[in-house]
């Protein structure tokens, strides 16, 4: 029993883990791509042709989103390179460190 506990202990962090990197990222850059359109105004925005005044909210959400996903993408090619070269990334600070493997 206390192999099924541990196996579905670890069924749920691969789970979330699959859909926060699996679809979360793309919904992000989605949202992104959504706040940047209403950040723009003029016609993206508006269903019959008009236009609509530009709104700088939408531009500072669209450009956190497109920096979050940039981050992730920035920390993955960080551990995949530094596996490469036989280090792991470190998140024992508030930033990830590359140390070697002990």
């Amino acid at each position: 029993m206390d192999l099924v506990t541990l196996a579905l202990g670890a069924l749920w962090k691969i789970l979330l883990v699959g859909l926060v990197l699996g679809a979360g990222l793309p919904v992000l850059f989605s949202v992104g791509i959504r706040a940047m359109a209403y950040g723009a105004g003029g016609t993206a925005e508006t269903a019959d042709g008009g236009r609509a005044a530009p709104h700088p909210v939408g531009r500072a959400v669209g450009i956190a989103c497109f920096a979050v996903v940039g981050l992730c993408v920035l920390l993955g090619v960080t551990y995949i390179v530094a596996s490469g070269f036989g280090k792991v990334l470190s998140f024992e600070h508030v930033y990830p460190t590359i140390v070697s493997k002990s």
